[in-house]
């Protein structure tokens, strides 16, 4: 029962950080089709750079999504890291959308407007997606959880004198004779646990 709950603890949690991400990144695509549209029909800017500007602005917006709703459960010490490596792997994934519009725009011989649209959006942005979504969990979003509680066990004072246990090692029990509450920090744990998602 218990492996059963942790399991479900760990999924549960993976899937509200997915949620949380799809949500952000939603509204990032939003900026992001809006701005591409307008550099490439209205500005009259090349595709591959229409794709770098709206992209760009489109991390802006994931990057304080991210920090500070969908990931704002993992702390962390440095800030200036975690945003470099943000950057640089929403980089990697810009270069991975404007390059499937390179590829269609001028490899494939798809100059139009729509196709630009789908090598960027149908094709590039799912890719970059997926690589976001994993560089972010491994990579920039990695500190501690800040909802969790510190754990103190405290051992029972000891004396010279005090004659040792010497019944069968039982759950609460330390070597020496400290009886340490092991039942009360599982259950601080254990409601760590659940809190995490």
């Amino acid at each position: 029962m218990k492996a059963l709950r942790n399991w479900y603890d760990r999924v549960g949690h993976l899937l509200r950080e997915t949620l949380k991400f799809g949500a952000v990144g939603g509204f990032g695509v939003i900026v992001n089709v809006i701005v591409f549209n307008i550099c490439r029909n209205h500005l009259g800017l090349a595709s591959v750079r229409s794709s770098v500007i709206s992209t760009a602005l489109a991390i802006m917006v994931n990057y304080l999504g991210n920090r500070y709703w969908a990931f704002r459960h993992r702390t962390s010490t440095d800030s200036r890291r975690e945003f470099v490596l943000f950057m640089a792997f929403s980089g990697v994934g810009m270069a991975i959308e404007a390059g499937t519009v390179a590829f269609s725009h001028y490899w494939l011989g798809y100059p139009s407007l729509l196709a630009d649209n789908v090598a960027k959006y149908a094709v590039g942005l799912p890719l970059g997606t997926l690589f976001r979504f994993w560089s972010y969990r491994t990579w920039v979003f990695t500190g501690t959880h800040a909802d969790r509680k510190p754990v103190r066990v405290v051992a029972a004072p000891t004396t010279e004198n005090a004659k040792p246990d010497r019944r069968p090692a039982a759950r609460g029990r330390a070597r020496g004779g400290a009886h340490l509450d092991t039942e009360a920090a599982r259950l601080v744990e254990d409601e760590s646990e659940t809190s995490r998602a």
